[in-house]
């Protein structure tokens, strides 16, 4: 402790310290190197500024890598609910954080494994509560770094000091299709915690789509529940073979002598259907000698290779060849329904003539109307002229308030007539174009009703064609004896008929193209 004295002196910045060791001034300067060029230095610090979150458009806007926002936990779960694909691609740009929400007043933790498959850079735990989801992040950043993964728990060794019963319970976290939880577990070994032996089937996680942020989680339990150890291994660090895993405690610190004796395996995800495949790429010597061998079987035989045409030979491929045949012949093309096309049909065609008639009728009415007003006002104009003479004739037509009075008389009779037969035709087209509107729909509309059922009933055919085929997919499940839980079965049921979809939809697009 210092006193008071002393501590006056440090306050005025005359404390000296006679122990220290006073600088050399004759000591050689030691000179700072420059930097290569164009190597930078790792642990240069890059400086992040917290800014008060927007909105992810603002934030895309303003493109400033260096920015970083906090978000509560359950803000940040909003988003992951309404702005998912928002979110992704804001941690692709720049960092986030993520913190426990205020009413966690119990210290309790929420589960991270969300927001990592998000790319949320900064998780926040309370580091003072060892649960679950705890384990999960000490567990997932203990290594720094397979999609098919099985694990096969033999036995255990020193799980506890008490005749107690024991299982184990292996689950994995991830992105949600990912995530199996409570379902492989293996049997319970009663009064025998030291050394007691499962020898269980293998656990089989058959595909896992995002290895990077799957864990595995092995927890050992008493035969009422309680935890006796566990631990956490992130999916990537993972060594294949035979392996003894140290356990934890629930607060993930190490236990010295328990551990589990685990045969772990990892494997390339193979879909349905390659595994011929994968295994010729795998040995391809092994494939060879098979291949050579049954050539050596054809040729003892009497059989050439040249001498084998395998298109559209044996059930299967005349099945398939016949499935080509008919899906060509089942493939509909239908040609564009247009207003040129429908009026060639015969109903329009009929309605055509039906009404070009009606018009040229009224058309020789109205021209047979004209000539007689035309004959009618020439014998008038006659009648008035009659007796005088030629000489004088232009003259009194030009000054005769009768003759005057005619002609506008006459004028205004072929006005008023002309005007009434533009005003009927008129009515009358309209009448045609409308009765023509309604054919042209309703010819439309049978025109698509037909299409239509044409393609209802191919797609009752397909669909019939995929229940089937789904079907049998359902009883291969069902039969497969290496499925032990209903979840595997169902996963394996779910994959099977996702794969089956697209290698069906292919196909079609495939006969399409034939």
């Amino acid at each position: 402790m210092w006193r008071k004295t002393e501590l006056d002196l440090f306050m005025q910045g005359q404390f000296v310290i006679e122990d220290e060791e006073k600088e050399d001034a004759s000591a050689s300067v030691i000179e700072k190197k420059e930097p290569t060029e164009g190597i930078g230095d790792v642990s240069e610090e890059i400086p992040t500024q917290p800014v008060k979150f927007q909105s992810f458009e603002d934030a895309e806007k303003k493109n400033i890598h260096h920015n970083m926002s906090s978000f509560a936990e359950t803000t940040g779960l909003g988003y992951l609910k309404s702005q998912a694909i928002e979110f992704v691609n804001y941690n692709k740009r720049q960092m986030s954080r993520i913190y426990p929400k205020g009413t966690r007043a119990d210290s309790s933790n929420y589960m991270p494994q969300v927001f990592w498959n998000a790319g949320c850079q900064m998780v926040s735990l309370n580091f003072q509560t060892p649960d679950l989801p705890m384990q999960l992040n000490q567990g997932k950043f203990e290594y720094n770094g397979n999609s098919q993964c099985s694990v096969q728990v033999i036995a255990g060794q020193f799980l506890s000091d008490k005749k107690v019963g024991t299982y184990v319970e292996v689950d994995m976290y991830g992105l949600p299709t990912d995530t199996i939880r409570k379902e492989f577990r293996t049997r319970l070994v009663p009064f025998n915690g030291l050394n007691p032996v499962y020898n269980e089937e293998a656990f089989f996680f058959r595909k896992v789509v995002l290895p990077d942020l799957a864990v595995l989680r092995f927890g050992v339990y008493e035969e009422n529940g309680k935890l006796l150890g566990q631990r956490i291994l992130p999916l990537d660090g993972l060594q294949a073979g035979y392996r003894h895993i140290s356990l934890r405690t629930e607060a993930n610190f190490p236990m010295s002598l328990p551990m589990l004796f685990c045969n772990i395996e990892l494997k390339i995800y193979v879909p349905d259907g390659f595994e011929d495949f994968m295994a010729a790429l795998s040995d391809p010597r092994a494939f060879l000698t098979a291949q050579e061998k049954r050539t050596q079987q054809m040729k003892a035989m009497g059989i050439e290779e040249t001498d084998i045409n395998t298109t559209g030979v044996g059930a299967k491929g005349a099945t398939q060849g016949t499935k080509v045949e008919e899906e060509k012949k089942e493939d509909l093309k239908f040609e564009s329904v247009t207003a040129e096309s429908l009026r060639l049909e015969k109903g329009f065609q009929k309605t055509a003539r039906k009404q070009q008639k009606e018009l040229d009728a009224m058309k020789k009415r109205q021209l047979k109307e004209q000539l007689a007003i035309q004959k009618q006002q020439c014998i008038a104009i006659e009648k008035l002229i009659k007796g005088k003479k030629k000489e004088t004739l232009k003259n009194e037509l030009v000054s005769d308030p009768s003759v005057r009075k005619l002609v506008k008389e006459q004028t205004e009779q072929w006005s008023e007539m002309v005007e009434r037969h533009r005003k009927e035709e008129w009515e009358v087209v309209k009448q045609h174009l409308t009765d023509q509107k309604e054919i042209l729909k309703g010819l439309m509309i049978a025109a698509q009703a037909v299409q239509k059922k044409q393609l209802e009933a191919k797609h009752d055919r397909l669909l019939t064609y995929l229940e089937v085929y789904s079907t049998r997919v359902s009883q291969e499940v069902a039969n497969d004896k290496t499925l032990r839980t209903k979840g595997e079965k169902d996963r394996r049921l779910k994959e099977k008929k996702q794969n089956n979809t697209k290698k069906f939809t292919d196909e079609r697009k495939m006969y399409r193209c034939i």
